[in-house]
């Protein structure tokens, strides 16, 4: 992390460890794609770092290091396992569970048999909410991060990225210059006290390369509009019926690959 300039220094969680994937990534075909990793996967709700039993992942002062540039090849191995080993020890359930529910209809899981991993376009941890973030900073975070994300998919065996919401959408076209297709799921519509509800919009698409590094393989990317761990008013309903929707494209997509 001591590449990131004084540009980064306020909003990056400096001290802690860049994530690069969550979970088994060389087992998985299924990932699931968000823009950055929460703060809460180093801090408690009172801001505090997690320690212990608690701990999810690697920091600064979990391996005695002043700085990441510090960091030898035992620092780099422990990171590695504890990324891989993430849903085995101390997951942030309150948000990956959301996506569990999701990926078990499809036949995956980020905790048993046929595993799915996760992704996210940038590996870092910001203290401020990324849509809080200014357009600029946002900009130069996806785009340090792309060749990153690109070397993962393209290492791993993974066949099909899920997008979970809106904004994971428009950035994942920003940075991978894809072109998803939009058709509108009048069964994800998100009821409104007043007015219209919040339509849905379930995406579609494929992904051969990344930030000019080519794939082996055609990757399948699908994703919904709706942020199903924060998107105001979503129904279990909607849940349900976005699950089956995704799951069901995702078990095809893998089945049709396999065969």
């Amino acid at each position: 992390m001591n590449e990131l300039d004084s540009a980064y220094d306020s909003e990056v969680v400096r001290w802690a460890c860049p994530v690069p994937f969550f979970g088994r990534i060389t087992e998985a075909t299924v990932a699931t794609v968000g823009i950055n990793p929460s703060n809460r996967e180093f801090v408690g709700p009172d801001g505090a770092e997690l320690d212990g039993q608690c701990r999810r992942l690697p920091t600064l002062g979990s391996l005695a290091l002043e700085d990441w540039s510090k960091a030898d090849g035992g620092d780099i191995r422990a990171l590695t396992h504890a990324c891989l080993d993430y849903f085995d020890r101390n997951p942030y359930r309150h948000w990956f569970d959301v996506l569990e529910r999701m990926l078990k209809v499809g036949g995956f899981s980020y905790y048993t048999g046929r595993r799915s991993a996760h992704l996210d376009l940038v590996a870092y941890a910001t203290g401020t909410k990324w849509g809080a973030l200014p357009p600029s900073l946002r900009s130069r975070l996806i785009a340090r991060g792309r060749n990153t994300l690109a070397e993962i998919i393209r290492d791993s065996p993974v066949e099909v990225l899920v997008l979970n919401g809106r904004s994971v959408v428009n950035e994942f076209v920003v940075s991978s210059q894809v072109d998803l297709s939009a058709t509108p799921v009048p069964g994800w519509t998100l009821p409104r006290a007043a007015g219209p509800g919040v339509g849905g919009v379930r995406y579609s698409g494929t992904l051969t390369s990344l930030g000019g590094i080519e794939f082996d393989r055609p990757v399948r990317v699908v994703g919904f509009n709706h942020n199903l761990q924060s998107s105001f008013g979503v129904t279990k309903s909607v849940v349900r019926q976005i699950a089956k929707e995704v799951g069901e494209s995702v078990a095809q997509t893998h089945d049709g690959a396999t065969r």
